[in-house]
């Protein structure tokens, strides 16, 4: 009466045998889905790398300073501050700012504010700010 019947230690066995294989399954979903986002992170991270090089300081302000020689018929003031440039304009051409914003609003920049004023049929001023 003291030992134990072989046939419950096999079925003990066969018991832990089929939770072991339930647990095995389990794990190998868990794996799918974190080799699924796993994927999913690594392209969103190309595509921040992609866009940190687009809005970044230094290309911003190569791009900025090569649109503003270009239009150097207006009297254009640029002040540059820790969140980004300010550009303004008392007086300009209608030719003159049509001329300047389609070449800002062509170019990849985070233009977090923008106020055309017109002074007269001709004339307007301009008050742009774009963030790094």
């Amino acid at each position: 009466m003291n030992r134990i019947n072989p046939l419950y230690i096999g079925i003990a066995l066969v018991i832990i045998l089929f939770l072991l294989a339930i647990k095995l399954s389990s794990a190998k979903s868990e794996l799918k889905d974190v080799q699924a986002s796993y994927k999913e992170t690594s392209k969103l991270s190309t595509k921040l790398t992609g866009l940190k090089d687009v809005y970044s300081k230094d290309r911003v302000k190569k791009s900025l300073q090569r649109i503003l020689k270009l239009s150097t018929s207006a009297k254009i003031e640029e002040k540059t501050s820790t969140f980004g440039v300010i550009i303004t304009s008392e007086s300009m051409n209608k030719n003159e700012i049509n001329a300047l914003m389609g070449k800002l609003l062509n170019e990849a920049f985070n233009i977090n504010l923008l106020k055309i004023k017109k002074l007269s049929d001709t004339t307007a001023s301009l008050y742009v700010e774009i963030k790094w």
